[in-house]
């Protein structure tokens, strides 16, 4: 089971034991059941409230980000290119790697692997 240790600056960090490979454990879920306040609107990707910064803890990482995981979809690629925080080559690199090319990520769309990370995000 993973450590997920979620971080802000308003908040005490806290680090909970994640359940992984279910393919439903969001980092935004988890977080809801945690009671961690990450801000979130649609809950389906497409708005990019819950905008997260995630890192690998894990010192076996594989890319430059860990293994963090499972490549963007569709939704979170559009949001996140919107946003400016991924661009064209690096979608292009991500279909042919397999491997996120960002730490940015959608909370409500990041699916929870076997590996230790740390979330950070906003607060107001």
């Amino acid at each position: 089971m993973p450590n997920i240790t979620f971080s802000s600056p308003m908040h005490k960090d806290k680090t909970i034991y994640a359940v992984a490979g279910s393919h439903t454990q969001t980092i935004l879920k988890l977080a809801k059941e945690n009671h961690v306040p990450i801000d979130f609107s649609c809950g389906d990707g497409e708005c990019g409230t819950c905008l997260v910064k995630v890192s690998s803890v894990d010192k076996s990482s594989h890319n430059k980000y860990g293994h963090m995981g499972g490549p963007l979809n569709v939704r979170e690629v559009a949001v996140l290119k919107e946003m400016g925080k991924i661009k064209q080559a690096q979608i292009e690199q991500m279909y042919v790697d397999d491997l996120p090319p960002t730490e940015w990520r959608l909370a409500c769309q990041y699916i929870v692997r076997d590996e230790d990370i740390l979330v950070e995000y906003p607060s107001r």
